[in-house]
């Protein structure tokens, strides 16, 4: 083993002269002498996660299944009586096999002679067999809950590396407190746990610039693991093998030029083996014979893409995946920015929701702590590492046609919480006050929205009550305030007749809303309380454009639904 590797990973990157920290507990600042005692940094690290795990149980105890949930459910079910691999080929199973650890907790009732469409999977299980679907929905999202929070101390570990105890506690702090993550984290969904993955795998290269041998492989698995959860993850890759050349480079660089490149070529190699490795084995683990019949029509694709695809090495019920994704992205879906409805894709959608949904405090300590590890000499090394996926990722979002929410950027509030915690390390003695004011500003710019995350807006753009207006969809309204819904009409409105557009995939009278679709009778024969969801408003035309014209908004419901009369 090199001389290098024999030391103690406290910073992998280079720290010249006067630029070393002093070591914990020396420092001359207050802060210093404050986060110096052991037992204070634990207990903070402990407090800030029980919060964010409270509010996201809170959360995942209140809301009724979002629009995708059921079919990520269902598909964990069939996973887990062998089934196989016909539905949900879009994504790769780890994300379905870990949400299937909680439904086998909860042991539900499941028809396994059921062969119809998959939009359909989810509420056969969840409404049609004699399951509960609140308890399954609970135990479906425990384990992304869980691995939500393991995913804040991967923040933690990788911020106090780079900027110390108290740059750590307030990337843990915006990581905890961000409602995106907290809105996502307590749901059966992939995106944070794709994220959180690639996140691991950034800090494990890190972590391999000292000892190559240990976090390369590690680092691997990690990234195995994002790309056999969300095939968005695909466009790191390229970076992150890149990344570990350079951690490889830097650790053997004493070798000579030559014996140093093909070391570095090695670890780049040694990190793909053991991803693809994590993808062929989330497959088998469903089924070892690999058995794959498309239950859908598969596109065609053509052109680069289709190369791409047919050169990934990965089974061939991932590439037909890969391949329905692409035929998605040529649909003509609709957007909803700012008051307006479009058809096709903005290039700006995702910096622009970003903007609304992201606590004014926060953005402004993800661009200072950018600038930080840029500006400052011994946290350059680290600036690759935690810009570049972060942009490769956001870029390849942003091109993306499917403009449904901030949730395809998930993995910014990870990495930016990261940055965000070098800015502790500037030479500027008002940057710890500054710095734990903006801290505090999130901090009770989220609590406020409690338990309404989904709809979270900043206060520029008037708080979660006015985000439907601005953007739908996974913003604002996923389908998963309609158990609050019929609680505020058994309480508010009983006996009145309700007509309903609700946008999602529970089942209105399962929760005891009995209502008609107001769509298909004449307009005149609408009277009474008319309950809209908010991204069927913003989207609203002909007749339901004029029925809502014609009402008096009177109630809402979190921040998501509507209620007129009329």
């Amino acid at each position: 083993m090199m001389a290098s590797e024999q030391h103690t990973v406290l910073d992998p990157g280079p720290l010249d002269g006067d630029e070393r920290p002093r070591p914990e507990g020396t420092a001359a600042s207050p802060a210093g002498r404050w986060f110096g005692r052991r037992w204070l940094v634990p207990l903070l690290v402990v407090v800030l996660l029980a919060q964010m795990a409270v509010a996201m149980v809170t959360t995942a105890v209140q809301q009724t299944p979002t629009i995708d949930e059921p079919v990520y459910v269902g598909t964990a079910a069939e996973y887990l009586h062998g089934q196989g691999l016909s539905y949900n080929p879009e994504h790769p199973p780890l994300g379905k096999l870990i949400i299937g650890v909680g439904v086998a907790l909860a042991d539900p009732h499941v028809d396994t002679s059921f062969d119809g469409p998959q939009p359909l999977l989810g509420q056969h299980l969840l409404y049609e067999s004699d399951n509960d679907p609140w308890r399954l929905m609970v135990w479906a999202r425990l384990p992304v809950i869980v691995l939500t929070l393991l995913f804040g101390l991967v923040v933690f570990a990788f911020a106090r590396e780079l900027a110390g105890s108290a740059g750590a506690l307030a990337a843990l702090a915006l990581y905890a407190f961000s409602p995106d993550v907290v809105a996502h984290g307590s749901l059966a969904t992939l995106d944070v746990p794709m994220a959180g993955f690639l996140l691991t795998s950034v800090w494990l290269l890190w972590r391999a610039r000292r000892r190559p041998r240990l976090y390369l492989p590690l680092a691997g698995l990690a990234l195995g693991a994002a790309l056999a959860t969300k095939m968005s993850a695909l466009p790191a890759v390229p970076v992150l093998l890149a990344l570990a050349a350079v951690s490889v480079w830097s650790a053997r660089r004493g070798l000579g030029l030559r014996r140093t490149w093909l070391w570095a070529l090695a670890g780049a190699g040694v990190m793909a083996v053991a991803a693809i490795a994590v993808v062929w084995a989330s497959y088998l683990v469903v089924d070892p014979r690999l058995r794959w019949a498309a239950q859908d029509h598969v596109p065609t694709v053509h052109g680069l893409r289709g190369l791409l695809v047919d050169l990934l090495p990965f089974p061939e019920a991932y590439r037909d995946g890969m391949r329905i994704q692409f035929g998605l992205e040529n649909y003509p879906w609709e957007g909803f920015l700012f008051g307006r409805l479009y058809t096709g894709s903005l290039w700006y959608y995702l910096p622009a929701a970003l903007l609304v949904k992201t606590p004014l405090g926060m953005l402004a300590l993800w661009a200072a702590g950018a600038v930080a590890v840029v500006a400052v000499r011994r946290l350059r090394p680290a600036a690759p590492y935690l810009l570049l996926p972060a942009g490769v990722l956001l870029a390849a979002a942003m091109d993306g046609s499917r403009d449904f929410g901030t949730r395809y950027a998930i993995f910014l509030p990870m990495f930016l919480a990261v940055a965000a915690g070098c800015v502790l390390t500037v030479r500027w003695k008002w940057a710890p006050v500054v710095t734990g004011v903006l801290v505090l500003f999130v901090a009770v710019s989220s609590l406020r929205t409690f338990p309404y995350y989904l709809p979270y807006s900043n206060e520029a753009f008037g708080g979660p009550a006015t985000t439907h207006l601005r953007l739908h969809d996974s913003n604002v309204d996923w389908g998963q305030d309609l158990g609050r819904l019929a609680d505020r009409l058994r309480e508010r409105y009983p006996g009145e007749r309700i007509w309903l557009v609700y946008k999602g995939s529970g089942v209105p009278s399962f929760y005891g809303v009995d209502a008609s679709d107001p769509r298909k009778v004449p307009v005149d024969d609408v009277h009474g309380l008319m309950v809209v969801s908010d991204s069927s408003a913003a989207k609203a035309k002909g007749r339901l454009a004029e029925l809502i014209d014609s009402s008096r908004p009177i109630d809402e419901v979190g921040h998501s639904i509507t209620i007129y009369r009329r």
